[in-house]
Formats: structure tokens, sequence, C-alpha cells
């Protein structure tokens, strides 16, 4: 035993811990995914974020030294979102015929999300920099961050909304575009994925690309609208405020 108590301390301690427990522990909950037949609650990434939360707390192994080898998987995340422009190429003609009706939807739909949290926030009588940071919550973390700090929001409570909202549109979207009757056949595929980039950015763009191959496009190319709009758009109407 206190043999195994040395050799787990020593490999706690190095960057090969977070990479390695990163992969074995979303590959688990990918096979689990698939093995159930991908139901929306049983959303990898959710439950990877839920284990790895649960090793590190158990374990004491601090965010900083996890970090120091999950950093690589986290450099391939701007790689990945810069590959979601491939779908959209394949696409393009239908994009411009739709480029007015696109770029409405993105405005409204962002406006929606960001007054919809503000004003919730705001009616439970949240804190000020609370409220702040509730605004940019549909808009993917790092620039949530980013956004946050400009309006005088707290950067880290951003970060944490942001997570929670992809999560939630991942794990509720379908059900809810079920209720809304919104065809899974057809253009309901791109409005199911328009909406779903929109509200739940890059973690519900990745669920619509595990669904289909339409939602999975409009998913990201609304995440990427988003992140535009919003990084423009936000700080000057909170300015004018």
């Amino acid at each position: 035993m206190p043999r195994f108590v040395e050799l787990w301390v020593y490999l706690s301690a190095t960057p090969l811990f977070g990479l390695t427990a990163t992969l074995v522990v979303y590959l688990l909950a990918q096979a689990a995914y698939a093995r159930l037949g991908s139901p929306p609650w049983a959303n990898p990434v959710m439950w990877s974020v839920v284990a790895l939360a649960c090793l590190l707390t158990a374990t004491g192994v601090d965010y900083p030294s996890y970090f120091a080898g999950a950093q690589f998987i986290h450099f391939l995340l701007g790689p990945a979102v810069v590959a979601l422009a491939w779908p959209l190429w394949l696409r393009r003609a239908e994009l411009r015929a739709r480029g007015v009706r696109v770029m409405l939807a993105a405005l409204l739909g962002g406006g929606a999300a960001a007054a919809s949290a503000v004003g919730l926030a705001w009616a439970f009588g949240l804190p000020p920099e609370v409220v702040l940071s509730m605004a940019p919550k549909s808009v993917t973390a790092p620039v949530a961050m980013g956004i946050a700090e400009k309006i005088g929001g707290v950067p880290a409570l951003s970060a944490v909304f942001a997570v929670i909202t992809g999560m939630v549109g991942a794990l509720t979207g379908k059900y809810l575009f079920d209720l809304l009757r919104v065809p899974a056949a057809g253009e309901g595929w791109t409005a199911r994925g328009f909406a779903l980039g929109t509200a739940s950015h890059g973690i519900g763009a990745a669920r619509a690309l595990q669904v289909n191959a339409d939602a999975g496009a409009y998913a990201g190319l609304a995440l990427g609208l988003q992140v535009v709009l919003a990084a423009l758009l936000m700080p000057l109407v909170f300015r004018l405020l």
C-alpha cells in the first residue's frame, strides 16, 4: 500500500496525469453514450466533466497540476473550431441565399439570450456584477470571459455560466424542439442546429454534429456569428445603457 501511494503521488504530479485522465474518462463516457443509444442525458462531455471533478476532488489533485497535462487537449480546441468551417463551405451556395435571414436570426437569438439572462438575474435580485456576468452566457466561454471583463462582470463567473448553458442546451434541446414540433427532417434540422448553436455555443454545436450533418453545420455557423456579434455589440450596448 505505501508503494502504491508513492506511485500515485508521482503520477498525479506529472503532466501526463491530466492528459491520460481526460482521455480515459472521455473514452469511457463516449463508449457508454454509444451503448445506451446516444440519449441527450448521457452526453459524454457532461459526464466527463463530472467524473474528472470527482476524481480531482477525491485524490486532492489541484487544477493547475491537472491542466499541466490537459492543456495539450485544450490546444486542439482552436483547430476543432476552425474545422467547423468545412461543413459551411460545402453549403456556401445556400448560405449566400439565406444570408440576410441568417444574420437577422443571429441578432434576434443572441439578443433574446442575453436579455432573458439579464432580466431573470435582475428579477431575482442578484448583485450587479453577477447580472452582468450572465449577459454573455450563450457565447463560448473564452469570449464570454472577455466580454464580461469589458462590461463589468466577473470573467470566471461568465465561464461557469457559459459551460452550464451549453450543457443544459445539449441535454434538453431535443425535448424542447420536439415539444415545439420542430421537425427532425429536412429544413427542421437547420432550424434545430442554428437554434442550438445560438443558445448553447460549442457544446450545443458538438451535440448537433453528433445528430445530423446539416444541424451541425448550422450550429457551427450560429456559434461563429454569436462570437462576432456579441464581442462587437454587447460592450457597446452596455456602455450606452
